[in-house]
Order: structure tokens, then C-alpha cells, then sequence
């Protein structure tokens, strides 16, 4: 599973941390102050798009007044109490993150999140020696499925794609780790349950835990 392996890219929500749940519970508060109903389209509308690109989204479905960054500024504030306080890691993560740390292996982080939310993450669980690059889709030229956030990682990182290795939680994040000619590693998530055959297809390796990792890691060292 890690042969050749250099670097590890971690996507964020569903993926680090234990956060796919309240983004929904945001969506229903947010359309609800501007008079809409939560579509049930719009969780497969919005997936892997980045953080700017939502917001653009909303705006032109829902017909928002407010500009792109009033509508991100508003999300961070709903969501910063949510990442603060009840957004956990996923469990076993650190360890793993520890493991690939002790055998030099680069980390980053490649998210659709926004940056605000993205850096408390970080500052929250004390991660900033650990990861060598963290960055979001709205700082390339499109979010997932376009491979752009991974390979902007994998350059900071100063390791060719095919030595680096994904983990992702959502399809689109997965499509986007393959086009950028990574190894696909999908870990389960309660958010998407339903989309697991989808994402076994999609993936190299598929893990339920990160436990599961941490043993593939152990015994590929043997």
C-alpha cells in the first residue's frame, strides 16, 4: 500500500476531521434566513466545489444579494463555533500522521474548505509541525474533481504525483486525487454511507479506520 510512497495528502472535512455532519445543518439555517428550503440536490450540486465556488453557487440558485465574500464571511462565522468546539479528529488520525512523521514521509493537506476554517483546524490540534503544506481549492484554478489542489500540494511538497498518496472521503475528491495521478486511498464516512461502492471503485484502497492504515504502514515496513 505505501511502496514508493514520499508524501501523504489529506483532504479535511470527512476526511481529518469528523465534520461532513453540520455543513447540512448550515445549509438548512442559511436558506432558511434568505426564505428557501434545503434542495436535495444540492449536497451532489456542491461536491468538491471550492469554498468561493459554493458561495457563487448559492448565490446565482438562490438569488442571494449579498456578494461571494459576504456569503463565505457569513459561513465561517456559522461554522467557527462548530470547528471550535464539537468538530473532532478522526479517530486514530494522529497516530497514523505520527507514524508517517517518524519514517519521513511529507504531509499535506489539500481541502475545499475555507482558509479561516481550515487554519483553526490546525491551530486547534496543534498540527502546523506536522503538515509541510496545507492548502485550499480557492487557491487554485478550480476545486475537485480537477486535480489542481493536489498537484499544488504535491509541488510544495517537492514530490512527484505518483509518489504521493491520497486520502479522501467524497468521489469527486477521489476522481480529483486519480486525475492528478496520485494513489487513492477513500476512508468511510457516516456522511456518505450510501456512496461506498461508488467509492471502493473510485479508490486503490479503501479503509474504514485509520487503524486499518496504520497497520498497512506497519507491515509494509517489516
Amino acid at each position: 500500500m505505501f511502496d514508493k510512497i514520499k508524501a501523504v495528502i489529506f483532504d479535511m472535512d470527512g476526511t481529518l476531521i469528523d465534520s461532513m455532519w453540520l455543513w447540512k445543518t448550515i445549509d438548512i439555517e442559511y436558506l432558511a434566513k434568505h426564505n428557501h428550503e434545503l434542495p436535495l440536490d444540492l449536497q451532489d450540486a456542491i461536491e468538491g466545489k471550492s469554498f468561493s465556488e459554493t458561495a457563487a453557487y448559492f448565490k446565482e440558485r438562490f438569488m442571494i444579494e449579498d456578494d461571494v465574500d459576504t456569503i463565505k464571511n457569513e459561513w465561517n462565522t456559522m461554522a467557527s463555533q462548530y470547528y471550535l468546539h464539537k468538530v473532532p479528529l478522526k479517530a486514530s488520525v494522529m497516530e497514523f500522521i505520527l507514524h508517517l512523521r517518524q519514517r519521513n514521509i511529507k504531509l499535506g493537506i489539500g481541502t475545499s474548505n475555507s482558509k479561516e476554517l481550515a487554519q483553526m483546524i490546525v491551530e486547534k490540534f496543534e498540527l502546523e509541525s506536522h503538515f509541510d503544506s496545507i492548502r485550499t481549492s480557492c487557491e487554485v484554478n478550480k476545486g475537485k474533481p480537477s486535480p489542481d489542489i493536489f498537484l499544488r500540494v504535491a509541488q510544495d511538497l517537492g514530490v512527484d504525483p505518483s509518489e504521493c498518496m491520497v486520502f479522501e472521503d467524497i468521489p469527486n475528491g477521489l476522481v480529483a486525487a486519480r486525475r492528478a495521478g496520485m494513489r487513492v486511498v477513500a476512508i468511510d464516512d457516516d456522511f456518505s454511507k450510501a456512496l461506498i461502492k461508488e467509492k471502493r471503485e473510485l479508490s486503490d484502497f479503501f479503509i474504514h479506520t485509520y487503524e486499518e492504515a496504520i497497520q498497512a504502514l506497519l507491515k509494509g515496513i517489516k
